[in-house]
């Protein structure tokens, strides 16, 4: 019965890091530094998990369709703006692009990057149109705009995963003038960099900015994303959604977690601390980055090999291979405990 998928899922899919219980079986490290993928290392605030706990009380009923309690809290964080909420940003661009998507019809992407945007855009039935960044990794918005100008949807991430570089606001705003569809802008690692894009939202109808709890609010495991939205898009997004979609633990803990501004402060003071430490004393070239993780240019060695090298030492750090348009021979770093960035230093080196 094979022959009834899809010919988009014959091959490929999302390309997972090596998981740390296989180097503790293949290896017996029993501590394993995980530098794979950009999770805060610090557990959940505990206004998250005591939100979260209560909300569990009452998990025999559906959860509130349209997760006031989380966009409340967001309002209340950052001001009237229109939200729309998904299971992790992988849910908020999925829902996005079946939104606004026909099939057929153009996503232009700047790459390399996430990989998931041209994923979903395929499921949709999209036509998928890479637009290479320039040798720095820095977005080429001439040629972005150029494609952007029949696309449906552009997509940037800023800081951009996995090369760790942001965009300049005036860029972004270039792109948003010159394209005639919806700029999605991908902002998971926004808290650890010093750009604000949120004033473009006053100005340009066709701008969305997606964030989620992943990463500096220690909610990885809950899936819980959001995105600031113009006011037009609220109704036909709400429409397009899988019913009830975030559960009530996950919008309750993310609604305690905003709340935490000192549990996020300690994680981004420990990113910025070793940012620095890394460019210092790795001794690959080390990419500048403005996200919780570090590029790292370790050619002559290919990725796969790098990596499986760190796991015998009880690291785990993700290949670049899968990236479209990034060459063999970079890795993904992530910023973790100070035992776990201190091994991977020691680790890299011995190379």
């Amino acid at each position: 019965m094979e022959h009834l998928v899809r010919s988009c899922y014959k091959q490929g899919g999302y390309v997972f890091a090596k998981k740390a219980d296989e180097i503790v079986r293949d290896y017996r490290i029993d501590r394993i530094a995980r530098l794979a993928s950009n999770e805060n290392p610090e557990p959940p605030s505990s206004l998250a998990i005591a939100a979260a706990e209560e909300a569990l009380r009452h998990a025999n009923r559906y959860p509130d369709e349209r997760v006031d309690i989380l966009t409340d809290a967001l309002r209340g964080r950052f001001g009237t703006y229109h939200f729309v909420t998904g299971v992790g940003m992988d849910g908020v661009i999925e829902t996005l692009i079946r939104t606004l998507v026909e099939p057929g019809e153009s996503v232009a992407i700047s790459t390399p990057t996430f990989s998931f945007y041209g994923l979903s855009a395929v499921a949709q039935g999209a036509k998928i149109i890479n637009v290479p960044r320039k040798k720095d990794f820095a977005v080429d918005p001439k040629k972005l705009i150029k494609v952007g100008k029949t696309a449906k949807i552009t997509v940037i991430c800023s800081p951009n995963n996995p090369t760790g570089n942001a965009t300049p606001v005036e860029v972004v705003e270039e792109v948003l003038q010159g394209i005639s569809g919806v700029l999605f802008l991908d902002n998971a690692y926004i808290e650890f960099s010093d750009y604000d894009y949120l004033p473009l939202l006053k100005t340009y109808d066709n701008l969305i900015i997606g964030r989620t709890f992943s990463k500096v609010h220690s909610l990885a495991g809950l899936r819980i994303g959001y995105a600031f939205v113009p006011e037009w898009i609220v109704p036909f997004y709400q429409r397009a959604s899988t019913p009830f979609t975030v559960n009530m633990v996950s919008a309750a803990a993310a609604a305690g977690a905003i709340r935490d501004q000192d549990h996020m402060t300690r994680y981004i003071v420990q990113v910025k601390r070793w940012r620095k430490r890394f460019a210092d004393k790795v001794k690959f070239p080390v990419l500048p980055s403005d996200a919780n993780f570090m590029m790292i240019d370790i050619s002559p060695h290919t990725s796969d090999e790098v990596v499986e090298k760190l796991s015998q030492q009880g690291v785990i750090v993700r290949s670049c291979r899968g990236f479209a348009g990034l060459p063999d021979h970079y890795i993904r770093v992530s910023i973790g405990e100070d035992w776990e960035n201190d091994r991977f230093v020691n680790a890299i080196n011995q190379l």
